[in-house]
């Protein structure tokens, strides 16, 4: 039973979280909301932005705050799975005989920054698919339990494509968000180069520990969700679908595969975190309609048709979210803005003018 003393507690933690990482890291503010939220709520992150713009120092500034041990693994195209999972190495003992010992690799941590993620080949990424979902590791027969709490927080450039192997979509719907990582402003620019003139090294103290983490995440999965609130998020991913019973019209023109159970688990899991953040008891569907985007962006297979349109798969979620709300004629719900809107470069100018043709809804 949650009480008003455990809700305190977790918006206090919460605020010593995010002022530890403002030490470290200059805006960015929704990108840093959205890992926190997948990180309490047990789910892992895939970070997309192009280089330099603080996505490897974010997850090393995460690893200081919540005080976890923390492991970066470099993918590379020459990298091997057992360069990720470990593997069996033969030690002389004492007595002159052999044995085979398990040597763990660097995916035995709580924290695991994959940099690069799309660099190494589909053999390689796949070693991580059962540690991200079973959070266990299989080596010559022998499945290893990896200690709680873990996360997999990957990063990607959407620019550079040579020598690059997309990510599957087995190991996408692995991660709970793709977070969009943008450019810095003129401001937000001249405070990072004052920051790193004095120092490149993170100074952030320790906010929280793992056990503190693992009881946040108990008190976030004991809120309630109301049950329409439940039924419209469900509906909304369901209607990714274009052949579902809830497809909506965007999705049957412009999606050729929509999101997966995974994407529901992970919306309600998220959203209870952030009712608790925002300091209240149950989740809203203003809390459904903003972590919509990062949790089914990267859920969808879009069809021809929408990309030779230029319709981002932000710009498609928008629509079924308008449509939901009008065709359910759900009340009380006042027009929201996304996490974070995932554009093009090429892009940008011609979809500025299009979503504030738009509108998304959210509960007051």
């Amino acid at each position: 039973m949650i009480t008003e003393q455990n809700l305190e507690k977790f918006r206090v933690q919460c605020e010593n979280i995010f002022t530890q990482i403002g030490r470290d890291v200059i805006g960015q503010k929704e990108v840093i909301e959205g890992a926190v939220i997948a990180m309490i709520a047990g789910g892992n992150v895939l970070l997309e932005g192009v280089p330099g713009v603080g996505k490897t120092r974010l997850v090393r500034s995460l690893g200081r705050v919540f005080d976890l041990p923390f492991s970066r693994i470099q993918f590379t195209p020459d990298l091997m799975p057992a360069d990720v999972t470990g593997t069996n190495i033969i030690v002389k003992g004492e007595d002159g005989n052999s044995t085979f010992e398990f040597q763990p690799g660097p995916i035995f941590s709580n924290i695991i920054l994959a940099d690069e993620i799309n660099r190494a080949t589909p053999k390689t990424q796949s070693a991580l698919l059962e540690a991200m979902q079973e959070h266990t590791v299989t080596v010559m027969g022998v499945s290893r339990k990896l200690e709680e709490p873990f996360f997999v927080l990957a990063t990607q450039n959407p620019v550079e494509q040579d020598g690059t192997y997309p990510l599957p979509e087995a190991q996408m719907d692995r991660f709970m968000f793709k977070i969009i990582v943008k450019n810095p402003s003129l401001d937000e620019l001249m405070d990072i180069v004052n920051m790193t003139q004095k120092t490149m090294a993170e100074v952030a103290d320790a906010a929280c520990n793992g056990a503190d983490l693992l009881e946040m995440r108990k008190t976030a999965n004991a809120i309630p969700v109301a049950t329409e609130v439940m039924r419209y998020a469900m509906m909304l991913c369901s209607a990714t679908h274009p052949d579902s019973e809830c497809a909506s019209e965007a999705a049957k023109k412009y999606v050729r595969l929509g999101a997966s159970p995974r994407a529901g688990q992970a919306l309600i899991s998220a959203a209870k975190v952030k009712a608790l953040m925002n300091g209240r008891y149950n989740v809203s569907y203003s809390d459904i309609n903003e972590l919509a985007y990062p949790v089914l962006r990267h859920r969808m297979k879009l069809t021809f048709e929408a990309v030779a349109e230029r319709v981002s798969a932000d710009e498609i979620i928008k629509m079924i979210i308008d449509e939901l709300v009008e065709k359910n004629k759900i009340k009380d719900v006042k027009s929201a803005a996304p996490v974070v809107t995932e554009t093009t470069v090429e892009s940008n100018a011609a979809d500025e003018g299009e979503n504030k043709k738009r509108k998304l809804f959210g509960r007051k």
